[in-house]
């Protein structure tokens, strides 16, 4: 029988990995952890962009921008718990990217943006980290949602395609347990436990990316 893993490893250590992992992105040739780090968050910037008035093609570009940016900068970045997260970085970085698109409008432009917000209030005013717990509330759900979305994705390639098939069509699709069953020849038994197995590895998925990027 193998050993028990040591209590605290140094890997494990929540600090430890985030200055790692995060130590990677300074790097601009590591092209893995660049590709991790957009496709876990460009949902998150582009939702952000969108909800603060932008069009799709404006909000893709600030994707990109966004990216570029904190590729540019995070050279310079430090990670302190005491200072601020990398999440509230990312976050002024984005509502300054969605700025610059908005400087980019002609005056008519903005006008238009601006009249059809709710209450005639200007695009600008809801974007995150203008004001109050509302704009944070935002963040922070779509922030969790970018998690959720990403560590779905990897588990899809980690599990049976028949676990996930069962997955998808009972929580993803929200078939009956039953017809997901009958669908698929298999026991409603057989249903709940892969529904079971799967979630608990998104969940282990997500809590290792919230560890990542604080």
């Amino acid at each position: 029988m193998a050993s028990a893993l040591p209590m605290n490893p140094p890997d494990a250590n929540p600090l430890h990995t985030r200055q790692s992992l995060l130590g990677r992105l300074k790097d601009w040739e590591d092209e893995r952890s660049w590709r991790d780090f957009f496709e876990t968050y460009w949902r998150l910037i582009y939702s952000t962009a969108r909800k603060g008035g932008l069009s799709d093609a404006e909000a893709q570009e600030v994707v990109q921008e966004t990216v570029i940016s904190v590729a540019k900068q995070m050279k310079e970045f430090k990670y302190d718990p005491a200072v601020g997260s990398f999440k509230g970085w990312l976050k002024l970085i984005t509502r300054r990217r969605i700025a610059d698109q908005y400087r980019k409008r002609k005056p008519h432009e903005v006008g238009l943006a601006d009249a059809a917000t709710d209450a005639g209030t200007r695009a600008m005013d809801r974007l995150p980290d203008g004001a109050g717990d509302t704009a944070d509330a935002a963040w922070e759900a779509d922030w969790q949602q970018s998690l959720l979305d990403r560590a779905v994705e990897l588990v899809r390639t980690q599990v049976s395609p028949r676990q996930y098939q069962i997955f998808d069509l009972y929580v993803l699709r929200q078939w009956p347990a039953s017809q997901v069953a009958a669908s698929l020849d298999i026991s409603t038994a057989q249903v709940h436990l892969a529904k079971h197995r799967v979630q608990s590895q998104i969940k282990k998925e997500a809590r290792r990316l919230e560890k990542t990027f604080l």
